[in-house]
């Protein structure tokens, strides 16, 4: 169980994969992930384009992820995007274990058309989030793009894991998807197994966090 475990209900289903579940008055969410996967995605939050940037996400991680999520869309979309940012973060930390024996590090560059974004990433416990996509509207489909930042941040906090994320663009769903995209490319470099650690984790240190 991980430090942003608490209120979750988390289960570590064997090397690399794990499920949450997490139930408050707003939101009910459970997320399933598994590192070492296809990109599979299941993905339910009721906010359509919202499940299209998670799903690039782990069809270019090569994780397979399932996400059902129900919240009070009638009053906003904020607490359930920020609660399935949440619940996925505390999953891929789980998923994670020790972090041992794994490359630690990734970044990706990833075009869409005009669009660019470029994602680096420290999976080794330390939770920080620098994220500038500079979106020109205000929503994408029913998504407000206000919050894309917001569940970046969310997810980097209860994963553990340090993420620079810029990208440029006219068009925002070309910058938001070249932004999922970048991310779930950098975090596949960053949770692969490094064979020549043995099994060792990535630092100095001889300890992660």
């Amino acid at each position: 169980m991980t430090p942003a475990s608490a209120g979750y209900e988390v289960t570590v289903e064997g090397a690399g994969a794990a499920s949450v579940e997490r139930r408050t008055r707003e939101t009910q969410v459970r997320v399933a992930l598994r590192l070492a996967g296809e990109g599979l995605a299941e993905i339910e939050t009721g906010i359509g384009f919202y499940d299209h940037l998670l799903a690039s996400l782990a069809h270019h991680a090569l994780f397979d992820l399932e996400v059902r999520a129900s919240g009070d869309l009638a009053v906003d979309e904020h607490h359930t995007v920020e609660d399935v940012a949440l619940v996925l973060g505390t999953a891929l930390g789980a998923a994670l274990g020790e972090r041992a024996g794994i490359a630690r590090f990734g970044d990706a560059a990833v075009p869409m058309d005009e669009a660019v974004a470029t994602a680096v990433v420290d999976v080794g416990g330390r939770p920080y989030a620098v994220v500038d996509l500079p979106f020109r509207g205000e929503r994408a489909g029913t998504l407000p793009l206000q919050l894309v930042d917001h569940a970046l941040e969310a997810l980097a906090r209860t994963a553990g894991v340090t993420l620079h994320l810029r990208g440029t663009g006219r068009n925002d769903h070309h910058l938001a998807e070249a932004a999922f995209k970048a991310l779930g490319r950098a975090l596949r470099a960053a949770c692969e197994p490094d064979p020549r650690r043995g099994g060792a984790v990535a630092s100095t240190k001889g300890r992660l966090g």
